[in-house]
């Protein structure tokens, strides 16, 4: 019998199906960008606009589905949102693939 409060860890099924989900969060060039740029710090939506030379309303868009798999995280300064990446693992595996899609 298997407990619904099972962990990837626990549950080899389970580990890949989260794998998928990462995946499928990160399948999106844009979102590719922004863990990119985010890789480097922390930066606010405006900054993401600018170094990914897309709009603000499909860079917000993008930013609710890596917040929503937990991927960034968004914490308020004043009246702006600064966005950065909750784990640094991620970062990596998106680095790896883009300089492998460059060899």
């Amino acid at each position: 019998m298997t407990s619904s409060s099972t962990t990837p860890a626990d549950d080899p099924t389970r580990a890949l199906e989260a794998a998928s989900d990462l995946l499928k969060a990160l399948a999106s060039p844009v979102r590719i960008g922004i863990v990119r740029e985010l890789s480097q710090g922390g930066k606010y939506v405006h900054e993401l606009v600018a170094a990914l030379r897309v709009s603000q309303p499909l860079v917000s868009q993008h930013l609710r589905v890596l917040r929503n798999s937990r991927i960034v995280t968004a914490r308020r300064q004043a009246r702006e949102i600064q966005y950065e990446i909750t784990d640094e693992h991620v970062a990596h595996i998106v680095l790896d693939a883009i300089r492998h899609a460059q060899e």
